[in-house]
């Protein structure tokens, strides 16, 4: 999830390496914030919100009420005092609405909400308008097999690299009808969704993304007296990125050879062969009133009436966060970088520094409502209907996301009562006072094991910008102190970057896990349960073949050859062919 809000642990010494030594710490530096009084008063039992969370979901496959509970109980553990139970429950659920209503005033969460209601309502406009079923008739002729229909859906996937929400926002509307037809399941198309969302974004040498990343590299090389160009460093990084480059290796794989393992295989395998693209049960996100959105009978179909606003929207997202992004730049005093931009306006670090500087919630809402207008006029010029029934479309759209909305808000109040709680400090500290004896023996293992810590903290939170806030200061010192050698400092960095990519992309409360199976509209707990099964297999590769490989001097490339063949390797001896109905 993207949180904008970073956690600042100046006194952190040492990080352990060791994860035998699962000891909480006895003690806290004078004057720590609230998360760290919180962390130390609770302990182990700050993993009780998003243990409850996440084990409900699977449970209940109730999405809501798994994230409500998850929020209750951890608002009912701060408002705990003494004996006063009752009182303690109250006051919880009080402290809940608070963090509903903290979450919807954030700026960030808000521009959110508003771009996926407003997509939802583009998405409406575009159906009623016939621009939908032509673009799905138009490519299911191109993608005549489950195959290409897929491998056609991975592409798209990655041609949106610019932001993961877009990606999940865009690429699945236009791929489901298209996937649906070639009897690919739901739950598939999810996971292809999710797999270049933020594995692609995160990469990408011009993103939403990007800005972030490059400022905590920088501030995480001050912390060792070295100024640096983030960026060099960031690209340097790129080769590091296992997770992120098997993920989308394993996806392609996949794909080429039809076959899957695990829960995967039982849902690719029922689409197929009975027809059933989602389980009997399930409940799939996203409403009747998108889907009641067909096309007007006798209207002609056209392509145009889908490319035309989608185009808008994509373009219109690459220019306002180049404008949005040179504001930001206008009134943030670096003269110097302004003065850059401004004698190489549309040079690659122009780019670069404005779309890092952008905010990409606010900018892609603006799109999506700018496209909305655009397809109204376009809908009301051919006479698909009246401005009156173009509003009303509109809305019917937004209202299909309703739902979407609502779980964004309660995934974001559990984030907000995790980081009250403290769950990510408790993490970090736990795992603080190994002896330097043991963090010197561990030389080869701390990329493997800072990708670990990485990987649980996101996933246990949700959060992978705040995981990367948390580590990043942390990873750099430590890193340098073990091995000054710029390499095995810019892997760490790369492992920090990357482990934090895991939860955003299979944790249930991460927000680009829920619109992905929003894209999709796919059952979310189908979707998490299917993508955790094959996340979790590329996870293990990139500690084992990718960090710990590289850590014991094995050339980066010769570990990624060796990834993308072990890779291909278990889809071989475990994966199992999908028949083609």
């Amino acid at each position: 999830m993207k949180d904008r809000i970073r956690l600042d642990f100046s006194k952190v010494l040492a990080l352990s390496l060791s994860l035998a030594l699962l000891i909480p710490v006895s003690a806290f530096a004078e004057g720590a914030d609230e998360s760290s009084v919180n962390a130390i008063k609770f302990g182990i039992f700050t993993l009780i919100p998003p243990v409850v969370a996440i084990t409900l979901a699977f449970i209940s496959k109730n999405v809501v009420l798994s994230l409500f509970v998850g929020v209750l109980s951890g608002t009912f553990m701060l408002e705990l005092s003494g004996a006063n139970v009752l009182m303690a429950l109250f006051r919880g659920i009080m402290n809940l609405i608070q963090k509903l209503l903290d979450s919807l005033a954030d700026p960030w969460n808000a521009g959110i909400v508003l771009q996926v209601l407003t997509i939802g309502g583009l998405i409406g406009l575009v159906s009623r308008m016939g621009g939908a079923r032509a673009i799905a008739e138009s490519l299911a002729k191109r993608a005549k097999t489950p195959r290409s229909a897929q491998i056609i859906t991975w592409l798209l996937g990655l041609v949106v690299f610019f932001d993961d929400y877009a990606n999940a926002l865009i690429v699945g509307p236009i791929m489901r009808p298209v996937t649906d037809k070639m009897n690919v399941s739901r739950e598939k198309l999810s996971f292809i969704i999710d797999g270049t969302a933020a594995p692609i974004a995160g990469i990408a040498l011009v993103s939403t993304w990007i800005g972030y990343e490059l400022s905590l590299i920088r501030d995480g090389y001050e912390l060792i007296g070295q100024t640096v160009n983030p960026y060099g460093v960031f690209i340097s990084t790129i080769p590091y990125r296992f997770y992120n480059i098997f993920m989308l290796a394993f996806i392609f794989m996949g794909i080429v050879l039809l076959r899957e393992f695990g829960p995967m295989y039982k849902a690719e395998k029922r689409a197929r062969t009975e027809g059933k693209l989602l389980r009997d049960d399930a409940n799939p996100m996203v409403s009747s009133e998108i889907e009641a959105l067909e096309p007007k009978e006798g209207i002609k179909l056209s392509v145009w009436n889908a490319i035309i606003p989608i185009g808008v929207l994509m373009i219109g997202s690459l220019l306002g966060f180049y404008y949005d992004g040179y504001q930001a730049i206008s009134s943030g005093g670096d003269m110097a970088l302004l003065e850059a931009i401004r004698q190489s306006p549309v040079s690659f670090f122009a780019v670069r520094e404005t779309f890092g500087a952008a905010d990409a919630s606010i900018v892609l809402f603006q799109s999506a409502l700018i496209a909305s207008i655009v397809a109204m006029i376009m809908g009301v010029s051919q006479k698909i209907f009246v401005l009156g029934e173009a509003i009303d479309v509109w809305i019917s759209g937004m209202k299909s996301l309703i739902i979407t909305g609502v779980i964004l808000l309660l995934a974001w109040s559990l984030s907000g009562t995790i980081k009250e709680l403290g769950t990510a400090v408790y993490l970090i500290n736990i795992l603080q006072d190994a002896p330097e004896s043991v963090l010197q023996s561990l030389n080869f293992l701390l990329p493997a094991i800072i990708f670990i810590l990485g990987s649980v903290i996101s996933f246990a939170t949700g959060t992978s910008y705040g995981t990367m806030g948390i580590l990043m200061p942390l990873a750099i010192p430590l890193a340098f102190s073990i091995n000054p050698d710029q390499g095995y400092v810019v892997m760490s960095v790369g492992a920090v970057l990357t482990g934090a990519i895991f939860g955003d992309h299979c944790c249930p409360i991460s927000d680009t896990t829920i619109l992905s199976s929003m894209g999709a509209a796919c059952d979310h707990i189908d979707h998490t349960r299917t993508q955790l099964f094959y996340s979790l297999v590329v996870a293990a590769i990139s500690v084992v073949v990718g960090y710990i490989l590289v850590g014991l001097g094995v050339s980066v490339w010769i570990a990624l050859a060796l990834g993308f063949a072990t890779l291909l390797l278990i889809l071989r001896i475990f994966g199992k062919t999908v028949d083609i109905k």
